[in-house]
């Protein structure tokens, strides 16, 4: 089945629904690598014109990497919710994008719509949108999860602590913790990704992170983002695991390349259910993904990088996680190759997954060696925020020395939450509160390492990383 469109006297052809997808995409270094992309601005808007008459069910009945051949194919096909995708059913891609823009498209109408779309779907009618259109509708959107504190509630942005150590050293991730409590940072998860991922020092961690987080009676969730299947021993080993992680992709080849499948992600999420460690609510998995990652394992089937992105929401979906964040920038140039191309993808990543339903978060980043800089941070963190985004996350002068990116720093928390008017999820805020770190105002408090409350703090993390060591 082809697809073509005349434009200023010359026809375009596209040969199947992939390369028609392919070519509709804003320009990007991935999928130019990968012999994918339009091969002109002519072309570009040829292929949206085309998608643009496409109908939504279309999506349906060709599947863009075969049912027989793809258990994330499968995924998607035997979870489609009809009845949820009836009202919609007539619509274009392009009526869609209309509908979706329009005020009859509010809250509870892409609520109620959310299961009948599929990850090809939204992909397809982000890539119609403008950037205002992708922010514009996201807000609409809201997902709310919970664990220890409630995400996704109008006029919150969560946010998580990520103080990552180059040795695992329980004393330097434990400052850094402090750190960022100090700003306000955390309420999403307190995530690790540990420098040697094994089981004796993912429980270290857990037990360092547990204890800290009792000792002071956070109300958070903590997470050593190990590898799923070490999660699944160390629960067996009845260490303090809040949230089970894993980084998902949208193909079962490209699941593979990580360690996983579906079945061991069911293993993991009922395992960390049966914990019942939640006090407001019961989502543990937590998610990431990333445009590239399929096609860095060359298990992208010939789709593009941004519709391959959107399918691994469909594996996130599945599982009700309390987190899924992209980690927008951090594959490198290679796929994204500037501050333009991912500032667009991340607002495209969290408009798809918050669409899909999920509770979508962003690893504002970037790798040293792309064509970008923390102004363009600046601006997608800001963007996001107006998109209503679930979560951000944070690191120690927005540095991470562990992962060697750059990504958010904690106080760029503090400047969203003041210039946007937002605040951290409600549990949180409470703890803030009673530990007179905010003000009458309800500002946060410019807490200082030398303020009584602070260095009590530091006095008794040795008796917290002494017990992890």
């Amino acid at each position: 089945m082809g697809y073509h469109w005349d434009l200023g006297g010359t026809r375009y052809g596209f040969a199947d629904l992939k390369r028609l997808l392919a070519a509709a995409s804003p320009r990007r270094s991935g999928d130019e690598l990968a012999g994918l992309a339009a091969t002109s601005d002519a072309e570009r808007i040829a292929a949206r014109l085309a998608l643009a008459g496409l109908p939504l069910a279309t999506f349906l009945d060709h599947p863009l990497v075969p049912y027989e051949e793809d258990e994330v194919s499968r995924l998607i096909a035997d979870t489609h919710d009809t009845a949820a995708f009836a009202p919609i059913r007539h619509l274009t891609v392009g009526g869609f994008r209309d509908w979706l823009l329009s005020h009859e498209a509010d809250t509870a109408a892409l609520s109620a719509i959310a299961r009948g779309l599929t990850p090809e779907m939204v992909a397809a009618v982000s890539k119609l949108m403008r950037n205002q259109d992708l922010i514009a509708v996201a807000r609409k959107v809201r997902v709310v999860t919970a664990f220890r504190t409630t995400l996704g509630l109008p006029g919150r942005l969560g946010s998580r602590l990520q103080p990552n150590h180059p040795t695992d050293d329980p004393r330097g991730i434990a400052v850094s913790v402090l750190d960022g409590l100090l700003y306000g940072v955390g309420d999403a998860v307190i995530g690790i990704n540990p420098a040697s991922d094994n089981v004796p020092n993912a429980v270290a961690l857990m037990e360092m992170l547990d204890g800290l987080r009792q000792q002071y009676e956070i109300p958070v969730q903590t997470c050593v983002l190990t590898h799923v299947t070490n999660c699944i021993e160390i629960i067996e080993r009845g260490a303090p695991v809040d949230l089970v992680f894993q980084s998902v992709a949208g193909s079962e080849a490209a699941n593979r390349s990580f360690g996983v499948d579906l079945a061991v992600l069911r293993e993991a999420h009922e395992a960390g259910r049966s914990l019942k460690r939640g006090t407001v609510g019961e989502n543990v998995m937590y998610f990431e993904t990333g445009q590239g990652a399929a096609l860095s394992a060359e298990a992208h089937h010939g789709v593009d990088q941004q519709t391959m992105e959107a399918r691994a929401y469909a594996v996130c979906r599945a599982f009700d996680p309390l987190l899924v964040n992209t980690v927008v920038g951090f594959i490198g140039p290679e796929y994204l190759y500037d501050g333009k191309q991912i500032v667009r993808a991340g607002l495209e990543d969290h408009f798809c997954g918050k669409l899909l339903g999920l509770p979508m978060g962003c690893d504002v980043c970037y790798t040293n060696h792309a064509e970008a800089d923390q102004d363009d941070m600046d601006g997608l963190m800001t963007l996001l925020t107006a998109a209503g985004c679930t979560f951000l996350i944070a690191v120690p002068g927005a540095d991470d020395i562990m992962l060697n990116y750059q990504s958010l720093s904690f106080h760029d928390m503090l400047y969203l939450r003041a210039v946007m008017g937002v605040k951290a999820a409600p549990e949180f805020e409470a703890w803030l509160d009673k530990m007179g770190m905010v003000s009458g105002e309800g500002r946060l408090r410019e807490l200082e390492m030398r303020d009584p409350r602070v260095s009590r703090m530091l006095d008794r993390i040795p008796l917290v990383s002494g017990a992890a060591a």
